[in-house]
């Protein structure tokens, strides 16, 4: 099958590279002329990727168009604040029948749309396929098992997704829940956040599991508000997407929590990062998305005040311990 990937951070080339292993005509889009020459003449992504050595036949380009000629499976993995211009310009190049994958996780500042809405608004008429779930790029491109799912309203077009990706390595799972795979895969790098500045601020094990565990609460909270179903957060985009995000020492969301928990401010902590940090934004839209659905959200809240208001780390771990108390199923 002929795939377009647009995107050529880590992510974006680890699954560019799965598509090519797995025997399809992939070309990957990427703004960045030194990725294209990197790709196309050493086989790596020296500058997003760097170790992992890429399929022989996948090839790079920063000609959108040239990306999109004639691909059956298009695949969004930009960050979320560039994804609507891109999915805009790339709407006259795409074939009408393409399937639309979006791997991008967010939520929109300006109109608080997950990242599904925001290339369903800009390539009307195709069927879009959400992708999420516990996956660093690196693991992926190291072969190592990885599971993940493609979440759409349109079942052909999860499973046009599970099969192009799956693979010895990497397993797609379909769902239909496509707001709950979102919302989990976009939430968790906030929790990720608040777990990372709490370890940064010097509290521990039980301080993090805590924030794991409500965290995930959360998180289903505000699902359930918008009509996702509360069990698609027991799975792997919620608390398993959560767990590896909130622990795992490859995370950019936990790393740059610790730092400001160790009293860098987010300017400091932001300063020389190559790669996004999705946490820092969608704090913003899930603070606002939570106030709009009149959701709590606790964790959200410090994590905002932290970030944006100069509230010390420690005393947004000792103010969220300080709530009243309730019963657990209350929130």
């Amino acid at each position: 099958m002929r795939c377009a990937v647009l995107g050529a951070g880590a992510w974006g080339t680890a699954l560019a590279d799965v598509l090519a292993c797995n025997g399809h005509d992939v070309a990957l889009w990427a703004f960045e002329a030194d990725v294209v020459a990197s790709v196309n003449t050493r086989r790596e992504n020296v500058r997003f990727l760097p170790g992992a050595p890429l399929h022989a036949a996948l090839r790079a380009t920063t000609l959108l168009d040239d990306a999109l000629d004639d691909a059956a499976l298009v695949c969004f993995v930009t960050p979320s604040q560039h994804l609507r211009a891109i999915a805009r310009q790339a709407n006259a190049s795409m074939s009408p029948s393409a399937t639309a994958c979006v791997a991008s996780k967010g939520i929109e500042r300006e109109t608080l749309a997950l990242m599904s809405g925001v290339v369903s608004a800009e390539v009307p008429g195709r069927p879009i396929v959400a992708l999420s779930g516990p996956s660093f790029a690196a693991e992926v491109a190291a072969r190592q098992p990885t599971a993940i799912v493609a979440a759409s309203e349109v079942a052909d077009a999860a499973q046009i997704v599970q099969d192009a990706f799956s693979n010895r390595s990497l397993r797609i799972y379909t769902h239909d829940d496509v707001i709950g795979v979102e919302l989990g895969g976009s939430l968790k790098n906030v929790m990720a956040v608040a777990t990372g500045i709490c370890e940064g601020a010097g509290f521990g094990f039980n301080s993090r599991a805590a924030l794991i565990t409500r965290g995930l609460a959360e998180m289903t909270r505000l699902g359930a508000a918008l009509g996702a179903r509360s069990s698609t957060f027991a799975g792997l985009t919620g608390i398993g997407d959560l767990v590896l995000t909130c622990t795992g020492s490859l995370s950019r969301n936990r790393a740059i929590g610790m730092e400001i928990g160790g009293g860098a401010t987010l300017s400091e902590a932001l300063a020389g990062k190559e790669t996004v940090a999705e946490g820092v934004a969608t704090t913003l839209s899930a603070l606002a998305l939570a106030e709009r659905e009149g959701v709590e959200m606790p964790i959200v809240s410090m994590v905002h005040r932290v970030l944006f208001d100069g509230l010390p780390a420690q005393r947004g771990v000792i103010e969220l311990m300080a709530r009243g108390l309730r019963a657990e199923q209350d929130g």
